[in-house]
């Protein structure tokens, strides 16, 4: 399972994402989130594969809970 921080700012953004997404053959199931910002897959891939599609599409790429500096 891997989890990213993906800005998610417009319909537009969201199926780009989406897109990149379904270009990586070893995906099974993928989850977009817009209220948290989250991109959530699981497969037969890496975060570096998964953050590497998504960084060439030009979006700001992090692991999610990396600034775990969130205040609830």
């Amino acid at each position: 399972v891997v989890e990213l921080k993906v800005g998610l700012h417009c319909e537009e953004c969201i199926k780009k994402i989406l897109k990149a997404i379904k270009k990586i053959e070893a995906i099974e199931t993928y989850n977009v989130d817009t209220q948290l910002n989250k991109v959530t897959v699981t497969g037969n891939v890496t975060t570096e594969e998964v953050m590497k599609a998504l960084q060439k599409i030009g979006k700001q790429v992090s692991n999610w809970g990396e600034d775990s500096a969130t205040s609830y």
